[in-house]
């Protein structure tokens, strides 16, 4: 019985009419719903399913190998009515699968109790319950060994397995009641009608007999014989009688033929092509005889028609169910398709609601059963072979043996499919019709536009098999089942094609609507269940001309797509929602297989519809609730990425553009008028299964599982955008499940928060850049993260690839943007990034033809120029432009598609004569005779087509004018006018216009001002009018673009679609770089305008996910973007305006700090401003007053109290609490970027806190803690760490606020105490960085009280943690150091006192930690205070107490039984010590203490020099004592005096006494120090030759100390350095400037008379200044400016006065005996050479008379300048030396003499000669200098020996006698005495007196 509740929903429609156009006609009556859809093999489309869930779907599930439910229970499947106990009755097919080929021998399924019927209140029959029935063995069929399952008749014990001998009674405990079959016959012979018709009276009769006798069982075509006559009686009695007798018998499996009877291939002609057997006895035996089966299909089919009556058409049903899922019994192709096309006759035609539910369950059991057999027990398609006896094929003779299991089914081509070969599959798709009645083969889609071996065509007749026999092949049952499916599909695909008139678009109940929707349905539960078969790569069809294999994908995509693209722009919301449900299960299901349909459909509806003006909110709440499950599915998000966004060849970034109208949605703007707490819920993500309407039946709408629930969607712009945001959210969420899941544990993987997968048809495994042909065999399993994503990625999968790729299409549309632009500057652009290969005009020309979103005006523009190059680039264009066998007009249209025709005339011209060129020469029959008139009519079309479709012509050209225009163009000759007129008329019908003008021009309907336009559009939808001219034109669009790609793949330029899975985590990286604006928006957007707390929920989560991809990848400007956002969002700047939005915000914000901290680097600072100012918040609201620096006499508003409360809550405390307390699970490097963030954050308190006796110390606080945490950390990291809190303490501790020190320090010193208590191993120096803030705060903090809280924070860890210290003993005196500098006298005794007390009870242990030198640093620094002599003195002698404990202390080991010493020892211990001496002696302010220094320092060298290594004596030359007197060398060393009278003072002082000890010790410890002479005598040749004659004659007196002292010791090498010594003092000395020309010159008539006299050099302070020495010759002529001949004048006079002192040095030193006895000969000579060279140097100087004359004029002195004192002494000197050296008896002075000789007598007479010229009244003084020279010259003479006195004698003789002349002096005329009685004797004028 019917449930109740069916008769619960709506009537059948009124209107029973069928509209012509959708059903067939029979008998004039309309009787069939797409006839020509349904039946025609070649053309059908999709379709949805109705309110009816069939059991196929539970089958799926279950094991195949395990029976159904129905036959477990041992009755047979149930019908919609049996199961219908909801108003959505649910339809079971239990028949889902069966084995036709059992690898094993097994039973056969159990047969079918009854056949499957409505057990209705009327006209049921009696149903025949069979017994329960055994299993019985399989039969051997034919020549194959092919088990199919047996039927109770066929198991009867005495039928042989070749006849399949059928009896009533059926073996193995199943009976066929006699009643089943002889009640039907009896009502049939008891009828009039078979009183009437002796044919069927005769066969009733005869089948009556045969059961009667028990025969009828093998003969059933006698026993159906009754029955279709009966049938054609068309008495509903009858009808009902032998359809229900029909049905039991197919449950039986009644019908199945032998093999013998069964010779023809299923499925055969339909009857109707041969005709049937009538009523009258007619026949056609001239044809062959049909299949059975094919036998029974007819005869139930045309039991229906549209005045059948409900009984008989419930009845119809009934028996087509029955044989279509009958598991023995296989209906194929055509009469598969005309049953299922009787059943949905039947739902659209019966008024009978019961009747329209059944029709529908069954139809939707029948297509589920269809696709259902079409996979084997695993699961997997079937690739076996059908018993034979259930069809067989017709094998070519001779042909050899084809394997079965490996061969296909393949289909010739007939004469009936040629007939519509011509057609396009697009057009034939809706436009082919058939005949109803009439069983047309149909027509094959294999035409010139659908490539070869897309499809095959229907199945062959028997006329196709005769003729092609070398084209069949033998059929395996899988190949038919598959043949079966896509038929079935086809026709249903083609159904959904059927336009509807605006009529039916308003009425659901219309045929035509419900014929749509039911078929949209059922092509939408077909794609939800059967998945796997579409995506299956075993599914092949192979086409019946070529034998090429089309996979069953590419079969029905161009029917699927075409169906999508009319039906996804339907106004009509039903429809359009189940299409956006089909493109859903297109695009997870089949998405690697459809690439390029789905960027087409995407990009040409969807997309479009989302952003149009005019589509209703309904529509894109659809949309986007689609596009929630796709962001659910991380994979297919990806792989939308990888495949569109990363193709150069996609036209769109599918990817991004989505993303970006999503933002959009979810930021719609909020309008005042709306109430947003009335806003209905928004649908949830998760896909929810629609619930049951009382009117599903009516519209043919399914229940379908999976399908989301629309009732709700689209009824408000709130709830619009709360589907967007939750779209974006869903996106996020899947690109942190699939980028960041390698990084979970397995636990976080199992609990993440993210949508299951669950799609059919994908693959999860690799992601390979070649497409995998087993992509979608998988099904991805949910929960998992695995399961969205490889652990490892493919090795084939290169992110980079996908990147590379991504960059070249930014690129190729960043040059679009320019072009489009500026067309020049972008083809320079384009050719410079390569993405135009040169520069030629063919690359060029090449680029704007085939690269789209090109500006067609700018293409039109830039062809249009007039440059060479432009030009060359248009022609090119034009070549490449096909017009071969084009009509003219229709080339010009083709030529003016390509770009739009600039308005300049010139251009215009140019590209004119191109196109008739170019058409000429592809075109030789043509009218014109030359290109001149091509040309000329090209311009003529342009010209017409401007005047008759231009709004602004008024007055429009006439065709009479349009032919006298052109008359005579044609070469003098005028064109055909016939060929003119087809011209004129094309173009006055159709306008030549670009395509995207077309579209361009579809707008919102304007309503015009005034009351009649008013009453004009009353009852108008103008939106919904726009929208639909709108989408008619996106639809055309769409299939014109199909039709493209169909041609492509036909030529096989498939690069384009290969298909790239994802595996790699990385690719998320740059899908979040191109979205995150976007999705920033799209967040923040609703979290600004919306209080509801779900809304904020979800943008809080949006906001987490983002962050955690933005950390996980180290995006650092994005980063930064959603930290600070999100932290603005907080509100914590501004708590009067908060609200609980923001508290979830502060939340979110602690749980990223806690769950992202590795990563957030700099965003750091936004998170700990925030904890800083929500502790503010929870201070002032808890009534404590904070200073805010900067905001006086500005109150803050108090947060709410409720706030207040909710911000010290439990979550918030121990989120912001554990920010801090996990900080040491932070890495190495994210513990720095925190600890720098927080001392920002700690400093910003600080400062806003100005100089309150409370400050903000929060951060700081938290900077304490945080450092107690981390302590432990490995020290690399710790040492990273400190480097920041202890800047940052340098900071705090020095800061103006006291308390704020006081604080730090504090705070400070705790931390250290602490850190104290770890060891540190040697040669560390962890303490040591540590301690160093006390350092700088005493150094750089001027306040007392924190400097004098330093000392005792250190005191106090001395006391505690002295034990412990280590490399902190450095730090602490680098303290007491900076402390001894205080002015504060407390502080610096006070670190005096500690440095005493740890000196004296400390001292091993601070050698021993390597700290002695820092010891010896701080004494010094103490001894260099100026201010406090007691504490210098002390600490002088604290340094030399030193000494002695530092030798007997065990850690020196410098004590004198250790045994030797090596440098690394000296220089740990002594070198300090020497060097804290050097120090003092050079900056200590104290005289008095540079005295003891000094004195230490050379004493304490005496002492125990001896102790030192050579190389250690050279370093304290280099290190200590010659940089004492670096000052004399460079003016920089300077720089440490505070004025010119301390240095002058050190250097009168300090620098004479060092240099005095210098020599001293030099001195003392020759022997060890030789080896240094060197340096030295540069010293003091670096200490004579200075400005300053003090420090000059410091310098000769200690050279002259030292030579004396050392005589002894200085061997010959020596002697000579001394000599060259001397000589470089001698020339640096020598005053050659006085010859320069230059400073005699006048200037301005002024004169130098104030200039200092040499005597006045005395009275300076001493300052260094090193002398240069300056050439023998003077320079050219400069002129010098006053300044420098004051200084060049003042150089003078100082080298004069030391030239006088190097010869007195000289003098002294050779007239004393042991010098000149031990110096060699050699370098006396060496001597006398630079003496004599200063003698004649003066000389020549005094006797220029002129030149000293002219210095005195310009006031070089205040008297004549003469150099009478130098020239004297160097004479004496050389007179005295060279006699000396004369009269040396020594050998080597013997061999000298000649040489000695060479410069004596010369000198001697040149003296003699000068002291006779001077005149006694003007030349006293001369006379004076000279006289006792000329005594020694004459003394020396007069002791020659004879030999050379009488040689000299004629050169002196004179000479002598010339000073007779003279007043002398007595020491002359005794000289001259000696002389003249020396003579005497010697020429023998006085004769010698023998003694």
């Amino acid at each position: 019985m019917v449930d109740d509740t069916v008769t619960e929903s709506e009537g059948p429609p009124t209107n029973s009419m069928v509209d012509e156009e959708l059903v067939g006609v029979r008998k004039e009556k309309p009787i069939v719903v797409d006839a020509d859809a349904i039946h025609d093999v070649e053309n059908a489309p999709p379709s949805a399913v109705a309110a009816v869930r069939s059991t196929a779907d539970a089958d799926e599930d279950r094991p195949v190998s395990t029976p159904p439910v129905s036959e477990v229970e041992g009755e047979h499947v149930k019908t919609a009515s049996d199961v219908s106990h909801v108003s959505q009755p649910e339809v079971q097919d239990t028949d889902t699968v069966v084995d036709v080929s059992l690898p094993s021998k097994q039973a056969p399924p159990t047969p079918p109790a009854k056949s499957p019927r409505l057990q209705l209140a009327r006209g049921s029959t009696e149903v025949h319950q069979p017994r329960p029935a055994t299993p019985s063995t399989p039969a051997k069929v034919n020549d194959h060994d092919e088990l199919r399952p047996q039927t109770p008749s066929s198991a009867h014990s005495s039928s042989s397995a070749s006849s399949h001998k059928r009896s009533i009674t059926i073996s193995k405990g199943y009976t066929v009641s006699v009643v089943l079959i002889s009640s039907a016959l009896e009502i049939i012979l008891a009828s009039k009608e078979a009183k009437r018709s002796t044919p069927l009276r005769e066969s009733a009769h005869n089948a009556l007999e045969m059961i009667r006798v028990g025969q009828g069982g093998d003969r059933p075509r006698e026993i159906f014989e009754p029955l279709r006559l009966a049938c054609e009686t068309r008495s509903e009695k009858l009808m009902i009688a032998s359809l229900d007798c029909i049905s039991k018998l197919i449950s039986y499996s009644f019908f199945a033929e032998p093999s013998s009877a069964q010779a023809l291939p299923s499925p055969p002609p339909s009857p109707a092509l041969q005709g049937r057997r009538s009523i009258a006895g007619t026949s056609q035996s001239s044809l062959p005889q049909p299949s059975l089966v094919d036998l029974v299909v007819h005869t139930v089919t045309t039991c229906h028609n549209d005045t059948s009556p409900e009984t008989v058409s419930l009845q119809v049903v009934k028996a087509l169910l029955s044989l279509i899922l009958s598991p023995t019994i296989y209906v194929h192709h055509s009469s598969l398709l005309k049953a299922i096309r009787t059943v949905y006759n039947v739902f659209l035609l019966s008024t009978d609601l019961v009747n329209q539910m059944v029709a529908q369950g069954g139809l939707t059991q029948m297509v589920h059963h269809i696709f259902s057999r079409c996979r084997s027990l695993d699961g997997t398609t079937l690739r076996s072979h059908v018993s034979s006896d259930t069809f067989t094929s017709i094998p070519a003779p001779g042909s050899p043996k084809i394997d079965i299991q490996n061969s296909s089914f393949a289909l010739s081509e007939n004469a009936a499919e040629k007939s519509t070969a011509e057609a396009s599959p697009l057009e034939s798709a809706v436009d082919m019709s058939l005949h109803p009645g009439v069983s047309t083969p149909p027509s094959s889609i294999h035409d010139p536009d659908v490539p070869q071996g897309t499809i095959s065509p229907a199945p062959p007749t028997i006329h196709d098999l005769a003729e092609n026999e070398n084209a069949t092949r033998e059929l395996s049952t899988q190949d038919m089942f598959i043949k079966d499916a896509f038929l079935v599909f086809r026709a249903l695909c083609k159904l959904t094609m059927k336009p509807l008139n605006t009529e039916s678009e308003r009425d659901l109940k219309s045929h035509a609507m419900r014929s749509k929707l039911l078929s949209l349905h059922l092509v939408l539960t077909i794609l939800n269940s059967h998945m796997a078969l579409f995506v299956d790569s075993k599914a092949i069809i192979y086409s019946s001309s070529t034998n090429e294999a089309t996979t069953f994908v590419q079969a029905v995509n161009q029917y699927l797509c075409l169906s999508l693209s009319r039906n996804a722009v339907s106004p009509v919301p039903q429809v359009f929602e189940v299409s956006v449900e089909i493109f859903w299960r297109v695009l997870s299901g089949m998405r690697t297989k459809l690439k390029k349909e789905i960027e087409v459909l995407l990009h040409e509806i969807f997309v479009p519809i989302l952003e149009m003006k005019t589509s209703t909110l309904k529509q894109k709440a659809v949309i986007i609730g689609m596009l929630s499950r796709l962001c659910q599915d991380p994979q297919a998000l990806v792989e939308i990425y990888l495949n569109y966004d990363c193709d150069s060849e996609a036209t769109d970034n599918i990817y991004e553009h989505l993303m970006n109208i999503i933002s959009k949605i979810a930021t719609l703007p909020y309008t005042s008028s709306q109430q947003k707490t009335n806003d209905p819920a928004s649908p949830a993500l998760p896909p929810q299964t629609k619930s049951s309407a009382s009117t599903a039946h009516v519209s043919g709408a399914l229940a379908v599982s999976g399908t989301m629930d629309t009732s709700t969607m689209g009824l408000s712009e709130g709830q619009l955008r709360r589907q967007g945001l939750e779209c974006l959210v869903a996106v996020l969420r899947s690109l942190v499940t699939w980028g960041t899941a390698a990084g979970k544990t397995p636990a976080e993987s199992a609990t993440a928060d993210t949508a299951p997968r669950s799609q059919i048809g994908e693959e999860i495994a690799a992601d390979t850049m070649t497409p995998d042909p087993s992509l979608d065999g998988l099904i991805a399993s949910a929960g998992s993260t695995e399961a969205f994503r490889q652990s490892t990625p493919d090795i084939a999968d290169d992110p980079s690839r996908f990147e590379s790729a991504k960059q070249k299409k930014t690129t190729l549309l960043e040059g679009i943007k320019k072009f489009n632009f500026k067309p020049k500057r972008g083809i320079q652009f384009l050719v410079e990034t390569e993405l135009i290969p040169s520069s030629s005009s063919r690359d060029i020309a090449g680029f704007l033809l085939t690269t789209d979103g090109l500006s067609k005006s700018m293409i039109g523009e830039y062809l249009g120029e007039g440059d060479e190059h432009n030009v060359a680039i248009m022609h090119a264009f034009v070549d490449f432009l096909d017009f071969r066998n084009l009509g003219f007009v229709d080339a010009v249209r083709v030529f003016l598609q390509a770009f739009r025709l600039p308005g300049e005339a010139q251009k215009i011209d140019r590209f004119m004569l191109k196109f008739a060129e170019r058409y000429i020469a592809g075109n030789s029959q043509t009218p014109f005779k030359n290109a001149d008139a091509a040309y000329i009519l090209a311009y003529s079309i342009i010209l017409l087509n401007t005047d008759a479709h231009s709004p602004q012509i008024k007055n429009r050209m006439t065709k009479a004018g349009f032919i006298k225009n052109n008359r005579g163009i044609n070469d003098g000759e005028s064109l055909p006018e016939e060929f003119l007129n087809a011209i004129f008329d094309d173009i006055q019908n159709n306008e030549i216009r670009m395509k995207d003008e077309v579209d361009a021009t579809i707008n919102l309907p304007s309503t015009g001002p005034g009351l009649a336009n008013v009453l004009a559009n009353v009852g108008r939808d103008l939106q919904r009018e726009a929208y639909v001219m709108q989408s008619n034109g996106m639809a055309n669009k769409t299939e014109a673009l199909f039709r493209t790609l169909m041609r492509s793949q036909r030529r096989g330029s498939r690069a384009g679609d290969q298909y790239f899975s994802a595996s790699h985590f990385v690719h998320v990286r740059p899908m979040f770089e191109v979205a995150w604006i976007p999705f920033l928006a799209g967040l923040s957007g609703p979290l600004q305008n919306t209080d509801d707390l779900e809304i904020v929920d979800l943008c809080l989560d949006g906001f987490k996910n983002a962050i955690r991809i933005v950390c996980f990848f180290d995006l650092d400007l994005e980063r930064n973007a959603f930290v600070s956002t999100l932290a603005k969002f907080t509100f914590l700047n501004n708590f009067g305006e908060m609200k609980t939005k923001n508290m979830d915000a502060i939340k979110t914000l602690l749980d990223i700090a806690v769950n992202e901290g590795n990563n957030l680097k700099g965003s750091w600072r936004d998170v700990l401003s925030c904890v800083s100012q929500l502790e503010h918040m929870q201070l002032i609201s808890g009534g404590v007053e904070v200073p805010d620096g900067g905001k006086k006499g500005r109150s803050k508003k108090l947060p709410a109290e409720e706030l207040a409360n909710e911000s010290r809550s439990t979550h918030i405390t121990v989120a912001a609490d554990m920010v801090f307390s996990l900080s040491h699970y932070l890495s190495g490097t994210a513990i720095v970027d925190f600890a720098r963030a927080l001392c920002d954050v700690s400093w910003e308190e600080i400062q806003s806190s100005g100089i309150s006796q409370h400050p903000r110390l929060f951060s700081l606080q938290k900077l304490v803690e945080i450092s107690y945490y981390n302590m432990n950390r490995i020290r690399l990291e710790w040492s990273n760490l400190w480097d920041i809190l202890g800047e940052h303490f340098n900071q705090v501790c020095c800061h103006s606020n006291p308390h704020v020190g006081f604080f730090a320090l504090d705070s400070l010193r705790q931390l250290s105490m602490r850190f104290l208590e770890k060891e540190e191993l040697p040669h560390f120096k962890f303490q040591k960085d540590f301690l160093k803030p006390f350092e700088y705060t005493m150094v750089h903090n001027a306040n007392p009280d924190i400097r004098d809280m330093v000392l005792q924070c250190l005191q106090q860890m001395i006391q505690a943690r002295v034990q412990n210290m280590r490399s902190g003993w450095r730090t602490l005196f680098g303290v007491f150091s900076a402390a001894s500098k205080v002015l504060t006298e407390r502080i610096a005794n006070s670190a005096f006192e500690i440095v005493t007390r740890l000196n004296k009870e400390h001292f091993a242990a601070i050698v021993r930690h390597g700290a002695f030198a820092d010891l010896t640093v701080c004494i010094t620094e103490f001894c260099k205070v100026s201010k406090y002599q007691k504490i210098s003195l002390l600490a002088i002698g604290m340094l030399r107490g030193v000494i002695p404990v530092m030798l007997t202390c065990p850690e020196c080991a410098l004590s004198p039984g250790v045994g030797p010493k090596g440098d690394d020892i000296m220089f740990k211990f002594w070198f300090p010590v020497l060097f804290g001496f050097y120090d003092i002696i050079m900056n200590g302010e104290d005289l008095e203490v540079r005295r003891l220094a000094l004195d230490s320092l050379f004493s304490t060298l005496k002492t125990y020099g001896s102790s030192f290594t050579v190389e250690f004596w050279d370093t304290v030359c280099k290190e200590i004592l010659f940089p004492i007197f670096a000052v004399l060398k460079s003016s920089q060393d300077m720089s440490r005096f505070n004025t010119q009278e301390d240095m002058s003072v050190w250097l009168s002082t300090t620098m004479i006494q060092a240099l005095r000890d210098l020599i001293d010790l030099y001195t003392f410890f020759y022997d060890t120090l030789e080896r240094f002479l060197d340096g030295l005598l540069e010293l003091l040749c670096v200490c004579i030759c200075q400005e300053n004659d003090t420090l000059a004659r410091i310098g000769t007196s200690c050279l002259q100390q030292f030579l004396e002292n050392n005589v002894q010791k200085l061997s010959a090498a020596w002697w000579e350095r001394v000599a060259a010594t001397f000589v470089k003092l001698f020339r640096t000395t020598t005053p050659h400037q006085l010859f320069d020309e230059g400073l005699r010159v006048e200037i301005d008539g002024s004169t130098l008379s104030d200039l200092p006299d040499a005597n006045d050099s005395n009275d300076q302070a001493i300052v260094p200044a090193p002398l240069s020495p300056t050439g023998d010759r003077p320079q050219e002529v400069v002129k010098h400016t006053l300044g420098d001949r004051r200084r060049i004048f003042k150089q003078i006079i100082v080298k004069c006065v030391l030239q006088l002192l190097l010869i007195e040095t000289t003098n002294d030193l050779l007239r004393n005996d042991v010098v000149y006895t031990t110096i060699p000969p050699e370098q006396l000579l060496r001597l006398m050479g630079v003496l004599d060279h200063s003698y004649q140097f003066a000389r020549m100087f005094n006797d220029d008379k002129e030149l000293r004359t002219g210095l005195w004029k310009v006031g070089f002195m205040k008297h004549l300048p003469n150099l009478l004192k130098q020239e004297s002494s160097s004479a004496a000197t050389l007179v005295h030396v060279l006699l000396r050296m004369y009269f040396d008896e020594r050998p080597e002075h013997q061999n000298a003499r000649p040489q000695i000789a060479e410069r004596l007598l010369p000198l001697g007479l040149s003296v003699l000669q000068d002291y006779i010229k001077l005149r006694a009244d003007t030349q006293a003084k001369n006379i004076t200098a000279w006289t006792p020279v000329v005594a020694e010259i004459l003394d020396g003479f007069c002791r020659f020996d004879n030999k050379a006195f009488v040689r000299y004698l004629p050169a002196i003789y004179p000479l002598a006698t010339g000073l007779l002349a003279r007043d002398v002096a007595p020491e002359i005329r005794l000289g001259l005495k000696m002389y003249f009685e020396r003579v005497g004797r010697t020429q023998g004028i006085v004769v010698v007196e023998a003694s």
